[in-house]
C-alpha cells in the first residue's frame, strides 16, 4: 500500500507539472537519447518506451521502428505524449505501472526507461517486468539519475536485474548514467 501511495504523489507530481515538462528537460533528455540510441539499432523494431513522460523521444525513434508504445501514470504527460504521437502511425501511448505492465511475455525488441528508475518504490520491481516484456536477445535501455544512485548503487541494480550490460555511459555533463542491456532470460519469473 505504501508504495502505492508513493507513486500516486510522484504521479501528482509529473501532473501537476506536465505543463512546463519539454521547458525543465527537454534538452536534458535529447541528449541521453542521442547516447541511447547511438547504442542500439531501432530499424523495424517493436519499441515500449517506459515513462515516456510528454513523448520527447517519439521522434528519435518513430520514423525507423515497427511500432513505438509510450506508457506512463501520469495523465496529463500522456496527453502531451499523445500530440507528439499524432504525426506518426505506429506510436501508440496508454497510461500503465512500470511495475505492472499490461503486455505480453517477449512482447518487444526493444526497451527504454529513461529517467524512471528513480522514481519507483522498488525499482527492481519495474527492471523485472521491463525484462519480462522484452524477447530473450532484446535489449533494455535505463538511465538512472546520477543524484538519485551512486554509481555503485545503479550497477548494483543492473546486476541484481539479470540483465547483461552492453555498454555504459557516465559522461560528465549527462545527469543520468545511461545502461544499455541485454536480456538474456526468457522471462523475468
Amino acid at each position: 500500500m505504501a508504495d502505492w501511495r508513493e507513486k500516486r504523489k510522484i504521479m501528482r507530481r509529473y501532473d501537476l507539472t506536465a505543463e512546463m515538462y519539454d521547458g525543465r528537460y527537454a534538452e536534458e533528455q535529447k541528449a541521453k537519447f542521442g547516447t541511447a540510441i547511438k547504442k542500439v539499432t531501432v530499424v523495424n523494431a517493436t519499441i515500449l518506451d517506459v515513462g515516456c513522460g510528454s513523448g520527447l523521444f517519439f521522434g528519435q525513434v518513430a520514423e525507423q521502428a515497427k511500432i513505438v508504445v509510450g506508457v506512463d501514470l501520469s495523465r496529463k504527460l500522456l496527453l502531451l505524449a499523445k500530440e507528439k504521437a499524432k504525426p506518426f502511425q505506429n506510436v501508440v501511448v496508454l497510461q500503465a505501472d512500470a511495475d505492472n505492465l499490461p503486455f505480453a511475455d517477449s512482447a518487444f525488441d526493444a526497451v527504454f526507461a529513461f529517467t524512471v528508475l528513480q522514481n519507483l518504490p522498488k525499482p527492481l520491481l519495474a527492471l523485472n517486468e521491463i525484462k519480462r516484456v522484452v524477447q530473450r536477445g532484446g535489449i533494455v535501455t535505463v538511465s538512472g539519475l546520477k543524484k538519485a544512485f551512486s554509481l555503485a548503487k545503479f550497477l548494483d541494480l543492473l546486476e541484481t536485474a539479470s540483465l547483461k550490460l552492453v555498454s555504459f555511459v557516465d559522461e560528465e555533463e549527462l545527469k543520468c548514467y545511461v545502461a544499455v542491456l541485454a536480456n538474456n532470460c526468457t522471462s523475468a519469473t
